[in-house]
């Protein structure tokens, strides 16, 4: 079945909860918050949802703010998405749609360790569990990462987590991560085995099938446009018939050069499907919320609830652990 209208934008985060969210002004009183926005970069209010609006006041990048519902915008840009805030309308882009969810963590962590997902707007991971010592990254709302100790300090019970690239620890509030269950990643029409995943990358669209049916039809985020050969344009995400071959529920992932202008460090990547040689895959993403264009280095990024599905629909089936392999999903990107 094709996801409806409503059903694609809560798989985009454009419907979330409005529980345990901060209470609204008193002067906005007459409008429910249907979920809050972190400001990804610095975002600006316009008077009405468009690019041709009168831009107004600045929400630096960090902030965290009420957002009133989700609008399209009559003009032609690639992403009609924009977010009705207290003063305006801000452009999704750069919005990434968040929860605040502080959790009841526990002391009980098993010896394989324990999938925690970031429940609130951001949190910082510190080289030691208490306020006191030094930060070493923020883990943002949706990023995914593996717990392997729990420990009380003064009150509070912190998680300790393992970075998989680092092969480092860091130490997080146990309340800002929620325990990801088997059950929440159980496997998708696990018994069907005609499934293909095709990727446009002229029109930026990613789709999956089942027994030859359109089940997922959203917007991703390939690599960018290179040059043109023999008349045909060239890609950063490699053209061709893969399949996916190993999946991860949480990546870090980064680039080898520092000195680069393009440099990325992201840890906690969550929902990661590989199908190809190089490392491509298919992610969920957090550091834009943008899709419909090209603007990664060569992975199919996809919103965090997307790839989610996609991880628990595409084979190789992938219990939750560390790091799965096996023949798997067809991907044909062309």
């Amino acid at each position: 079945m094709i996801f409806s209208r409503r059903e694609f934008l809560k798989l985009s985060g454009l419907t979330l909860g409005a529980a345990l969210l901060p209470p609204v002004p008193l002067d906005e009183a007459p409008r429910p918050v249907e979920f809050l926005g972190r400001a990804i970069r610095g975002v600006y209010v316009y008077d009405r949802p468009s690019f041709d609006a009168k831009p107004g006041i600045l929400l630096t990048a960090e902030t965290v703010f009420n957002i009133y519902g989700a609008v399209l915008s009559d003009d032609k840009h690639y992403n009609r998405t924009w977010y009705q805030v207290q003063q305006g309308y801000v452009h999704s882009g750069q919005v990434q749609p968040v929860r605040w969810e502080p959790q009841r963590p526990s002391l009980d962590v098993p010896p394989e360790g324990v999938l925690g997902e970031v429940a609130v707007p951001y949190t910082k991971a510190r080289t030691g569990p208490y306020e006191n010592y030094p930060p070493v990254y923020r883990f943002y709302y949706s990023t995914t990462h593996w717990i392997v100790e729990a420990k009380a300090v003064e009150g509070l019970i912190w998680y300790k987590v393992y970075d998989e690239r680092l092969k480092e620890y860091a130490w997080v509030k146990g309340e800002h991560l929620r325990r990801v269950t088997p059950a929440e990643v159980a496997p998708l029409s696990p018994d069907v085995r005609d499934k293909r995943i095709e990727v446009d990358l002229e029109k930026q669209t990613f789709r999956c099938f089942e027994n030859g049916v359109l089940v997922l039809d959203v917007l991703c985020s390939t690599g960018p446009y290179l040059r043109t050969e023999n008349g045909k344009r060239i890609f950063g995400t490699p053209s061709g018939e893969w399949e996916i071959m190993r999946k991860r529920p949480s990546r870090h992932m980064a680039g080898d050069d520092f000195a680069s202008a393009d440099f990325f460090d992201l840890p906690g990547v969550p929902w990661v499907s590989y199908f190809h040689w190089w490392g491509v895959s298919i992610h969920g993403t957090y550091w834009h919320n943008d899709y419909g264009r090209p603007r990664s280095h060569g992975c199919i990024n996809l919103t965090p609830e997307a790839a989610k599905w996609v991880y628990r629909w595409s084979l190789p089936l992938a219990p939750l652990k560390e790091e799965i392999e096996g023949s798997g999903t067809q991907v044909v990107v062309y």
